[in-house]
């Protein structure tokens, strides 16, 4: 594998790390391979290092492929769900081709990035909800879909993706709702001692970009989930130039411990609230490390 870069990240924002494990499915998908690692050697400047197969630095490949894509969601044959109500199509796909049991609202129908080229990318792991935890923080089963929030993030970065290539966690814009997967952007409103949701001249500036990227992070992968408001998340990382197959990735997000001898690894806890009505959204309040193991 010849194409590398790596991209600042924050270990205490568990969107980042999720964005992270997200430019590494991508990049498996549209590059063909492709590998990681934390790299927290230098304290003041942690960054995620992503290593593909082809020529072309992977970031940049999964950037330029957001900035090209078209979404459209996705309902089994014969089902009468759809997103058109939110303008986002819906294509009908047979019993084989829908990857996940078949959603009793739009809220969590697939989302299906497609570029020009025909390169395709699916996010739909709102919808897993056999044995493992969907972490779907936003609200309402029957509410706003996935796809809606996914095309609605796309729009707000549109033309302006490949600008931040070098630090994509970064770009920020006007952003009314999310998966609540960045934290800068979220708040609990009897914590701020006010909603800015009543004041129209307030508008919350969010992450669109970390907020997509960690949605697709979560395609093979989850952090650990004691109850609805308490996750924990493991990252594992590496000296010089090493990197990890993806699927060390995967198992160290959701491990209370070191998954692999002699790879180090730290673990975080994320404590969430209730934004509005308790069992609907959720944000994440409070992000603390518990375990921090050298190499």
């Amino acid at each position: 594998m010849t194409g590398a870069n790596s991209v600042p990240v924050d270990l205490l924002n568990p969107g980042q790390v999720f964005a992270c494990l997200g430019l590494l499915e991508a990049a498996g998908e549209l590059c063909g391979e492709a590998d990681g690692a934390f790299d927290w050697t230098d304290p003041g400047d942690i960054r995620f290092r992503l290593r593909s197969a082809g020529d072309q630095p992977p970031v940049m490949t999964v950037l330029k492929f957001l900035d090209e894509a078209s979404v459209t969601s996705v309902a089994p044959r014969g089902s009468d769900q759809t997103t058109e109500k939110w303008s986002v199509a819906t294509a009908r796909g047979s019993c084989g081709e829908f990857p996940s049991r078949a959603p009793s609202s739009p809220a969590t129908l697939p989302a299906y990035l497609e570029n020009r080229l025909g390169q395709r990318l699916v996010i739909d792991y709102w919808g897993d909800t056999t044995q493992r935890d969907n972490v779907k923080f936003w609200a309402g089963s029957g509410g706003y879909p996935g796809a809606a929030l996914v095309r609605d993030a796309l729009n707000l970065v549109e033309g302006r993706i490949l600008e931040h290539a070098s630090d994509p966690f970064a770009l920020t814009a006007e952003q009314s709702s999310s998966f609540r997967f960045d934290w800068r952007r979220d708040y609990v409103p009897i914590d701020a001692g006010f909603s800015p949701n009543v004041h129209g001249n307030v508008v919350m500036q969010g992450y669109p970009l970390v907020e997509l990227l960690a949605a697709i992070g979560l395609s093979h992968a989850r952090p650990f989930r004691y109850d609805k408001l308490h996750y924990s998340y493991g990252v594992i990382g590496a000296e010089e130039s090493t990197v990890h197959p993806a699927i060390f990735m995967r198992a160290a997000l959701g491990a209370r411990r070191a998954p692999i001898p002699g790879i180090p690894f730290r673990l975080f806890r994320m404590d969430l609230n209730w934004p509005g009505q308790e069992n609907q959204a959720r944000c994440i309040t409070n992000v603390i490390e518990e375990t921090h193991t050298k190499p």
